[in-house]
């Protein structure tokens, strides 16, 4: 969020920061973060720690915001936002699942109906009788959000739409 803010692109940071340096192969790419550990771990540290874990408060702050970044920064770049139907790619919390606990998809989806003349989910891995067909998605959306990096997604014809993509699944950057 913070490379964003400042016109950059995290992808290019993280290549330059983890380039030929082993140590730093593991560490962790943008997303959204989310499931139903990064908060009962946190908890049981909060808990463990005398109610001392600033570090994992904060992280749960930053990725429980990440949807109204998107969003917001989606507005900016997208003045009319309010008349574009954007279209949800993946529900799930995770790559290759079906588990939907805690997904920042379905926040995402929210703020999107507030601002966006209409939303469109699909995930072929979620069971979920809200969500659309992905053809018909791909079809009827102005722009694209990938919400779970389901490697399918990585060979989808887009049909040259914008795709919101923070997880650098396409490889285009993070840029937003």
């Amino acid at each position: 969020m913070v490379a964003c803010e400042y016109g950059l692109d995290f992808y290019k940071i993280l290549h330059a920061v983890t380039h030929n340096y082993p140590r730093g192969a593991d560490m962790p790419s943008a997303g959204f973060a989310a499931g139903p550990c990064l908060f009962k771990d946190t908890m049981q540290m909060l808990s463990f720690n005398d109610n001392q874990f600033f570090l994992g408060h904060s992280a749960m702050l930053v990725n429980e915001g990440l949807p109204k970044f998107v969003v917001n920064r989606m507005k900016k770049r997208w003045p009319d936002l309010d008349r574009k139907t954007v279209g949800l790619l993946g529900m799930a919390f995770k790559a290759e699942s079906d588990d939907t606990r805690e997904s920042l998809s379905y926040k995402l989806k929210k703020i999107l109906q507030i601002n966006a003349l209409d939303v469109l989910t699909c995930d072929p891995e979620v069971d979920d009788e809200s969500l659309l067909p992905e053809a018909e998605v791909l079809a009827r959306a102005d722009i694209l959000v990938i919400g779970a990096p389901h490697r399918r997604y990585t060979t989808l014809d887009y049909r040259g739409k914008p795709v919101v993509d923070v997880w650098n699944l396409l490889g285009q950057g993070g840029a937003i």
